[in-house]
């Protein structure tokens, strides 16, 4: 009776205090009722909003800046703007390393919210101090200033170094809020991707419309003064919600990864025991909240960092994790070993996806974009229709697809994680082939009409790729999203969300080299290079199709690789051991 009254009272207790090694801004174990879950994501996925939007009114028109302001030409703009994008999404791999290992997420967002800040405040002054404006007078000049070029690239590139603290960390500190063994709040982290992507898209959607028409109408220094505000904002609502937040304190992810290969390597004499069960693995409290993963026979060989040796046994009160791990070590270094063919097959997505934000964006400036008599849409402005696709893929997917699927197959998901990537991929070459044939009749026209070129045919014919690839996005890359958080170990939730905007990342930097590539052969083989000064005089159509080639191709690869992916196997939680319980103590567990 007396033990049924103690487990009643730690069951009472667990839900007044969350013992998931998180704590609150006075560094004591969190109350649940005053911290965490919606009370706190909600000035998270503010902050996030703000941020997209500030992103999208950037990126979408930068490849048109660069031509128009800085006059360069179609392949160069196209580079910078490819190579600024590359940067900007492999940071995160940076800003997320620091976060898990050394500052923690609220001071790494926190911090890299200023530099992102302070960027803006460049970006404002580079077009609206005089000393600093592409030309010294009003009139149009051909080549802008020195001076303005330098502080232009200072300030995106310190937008690139904020959102490279700013991304990785922001969304794995939003999914901190949520306790995943409390059974409310494990649905609830659910719903709080699904919110993290509304915001998202509608941060794009206001970026590419709002943003964009103020650069188009009024002008590049007016756009940056609002979005220098709305991130201002934001940070004072970030700021202001850290009373509500639950924090994790920081711990190098790699170090234990390193310890794994160092005690295989030591033990690779030894004989693999007859029987898993002998393999090493730290002894389960219901206090500790580590989560513990189930033995494999992948990676064979890094099962040996497990075996215990007589000197094991010697040094019974510590054991030397530079030569005895646990198995959930083990796995956990398997796991980033299984990720590294899904990244390299990722990449041709990321490829055809930069596209959108610069080849897409410069055929849009050459089509007819009247709406009405008075009003001519942006050409950045109809990125805005990948959103779109984004948003109603999302729902549809989460509110139509998976109940039926999980009655269709009966599992959890409806289907796995890299089936879901599969399909957006499958998506992302039909849009490459669409894209080409749009193309292929823009240049008909402009043959057969050199003097007015494409200006008869409406911008809406790109339509169809755009949002073709914000339904490939709303399968891709969201389960690129949600497969690099759940797959990667518990203590690299940063670096995980930093690993799925690598793919985007690397991507552009692919793209961009592969443009240098196309350029110089087809120069070499045909006298003639696929990209000319403008679009008219280019062939980006036979680029599209070149990229869908090389993407059918990946696809193919994809597919024998996930088929044969092992997931995360995830033990179940063993009921809590009454003895470790301190009802009095609620002090911070780390």
């Amino acid at each position: 009776m007396e033990h049924l009254e103690k487990g009643r009272q730690v069951e009472i207790d667990e839900q007044k205090w969350v013992y998931d090694s998180s704590f609150d801004h006075r560094g004591r174990t969190p109350l649940r009722a005053s911290t965490g879950a919606w009370k706190a994501s909600l000035f998270i996925i503010a902050i996030e909003f703000a941020e997209r939007l500030t992103y999208y009114g950037i990126a979408t028109s930068l490849v048109l800046y660069l031509t128009k302001v800085l006059h360069q030409d179609v392949k160069t703009s196209a580079k910078s703007a490819n190579q600024w994008s590359g940067v900007t999404t492999l940071m995160p791999l940076v800003g997320g390393f620091l976060a898990d290992a050394y500052l923690g997420r609220f001071p790494t967002v926190l911090l890299s919210s200023i530099i992102y800040l302070m960027g803006l405040i460049l970006l404002t002054l580079s077009s609206m101090a005089p000393s600093l404006k592409p030309c010294a007078s009003q009139r149009l000049c051909l080549e802008p200033r020195n001076i303005h070029k330098i502080i232009f690239f200072t300030a995106i590139y310190l937008i690139s170094i904020g959102t490279g603290g700013h991304k990785p960390s922001l969304e794995s500190f939003g999914a901190d809020q949520f306790d995943d063994d409390h059974p409310d709040e494990r649905k609830n982290k659910m719903s709080f991707f699904n919110w993290w992507s509304a915001a998202l898209c509608a941060g794009l959607l206001l970026g590419v419309t709002v943003i964009v028409y103020v650069q188009d109408h009024v002008g590049w220094g007016q756009a940056d003064i609002i979005l220098t505000v709305t991130m201002a904002c934001s940070i004072l609502i970030f700021v202001i919600g850290r009373p509500f937040y639950r924090y994790r304190r920081p711990g190098s992810p790699f170090k234990p990864m390193l310890q794994v290969c160092v005690a295989a390597y030591s033990k690779r004499n030894l004989p693999y025991p007859s029987n898993p069960d002998e393999f090493h693995e730290v002894a389960k409290s219901g206090k500790v909240q580590e989560r513990f993963l189930c033995h494999t026979k992948s990676f064979k060989f890094l099962n040996k960092a497990a075996i215990i040796d007589e000197q094991d046994f010697a040094d019974k009160k510590q054991k030397d994790p530079w030569r005895l791990s646990t198995v959930t070590r083990v796995e956990e270094m398997k796991l980033l070993l299984n990720m590294i063919p899904i990244w390299l097959t990722s990449l041709p997505f990321g490829i055809c996806l930069a596209q959108a934000t610069t080849f897409f964006i410069k055929q849009g400036v050459l089509l007819n974009r009247k709406i009405t008599h008075q009003f001519t849409l942006p050409p950045a402005s109809i990125y805005g229709l990948t959103a779109l696709g984004v948003i109603c893929t999302v729902t549809v997917y989460d509110r139509l697809l998976v109940p039926l699927l999980r009655r269709i197959t009966g599992t959890e998901r409806g289907i796995n994680i890299l089936q879901r990537i599969g399909i957006g991929m499958v998506l992302s070459v039909a849009t490459m082939f669409v894209s080409a044939i749009v193309e292929k009749k823009r240049l008909t026209i402009v043959k057969n009409d050199p003097l007015h070129g494409s200006a008869t045919m409406s911008v809406f014919w790109l339509a169809p790729q755009f949002i073709m690839l914000g339904i490939a996005d709303g399968f891709t890359l969201v389960g690129l999203q949600e497969y690099f958080y759940d797959q990667v170990p518990d203590s690299m939730r940063s670096m995980g969300i930093a690993l799925y905007l690598s793919v985007i990342g690397a991507g552009n930097f692919l793209s961009s080299f592969l443009i240098t590539i196309v350029d110089h052969v087809t120069t070499k083989v045909s006298g003639k290079s696929w990209f000319g000064k403008n679009l008219n005089s280019s062939h980006v159509d036979y680029f599209y199709l070149f990229l869908g080639t090389i993407a059918a191709a990946n696809l193919c690869v994809y597919v024998f690789i996930a088929r044969r992916y092992s997931y995360k196997n995830v033990q179940k939680k063993t009921d809590m051991a009454v003895g470790d319980y301190q009802g009095d103590n609620h002090s911070a567990r780390i």
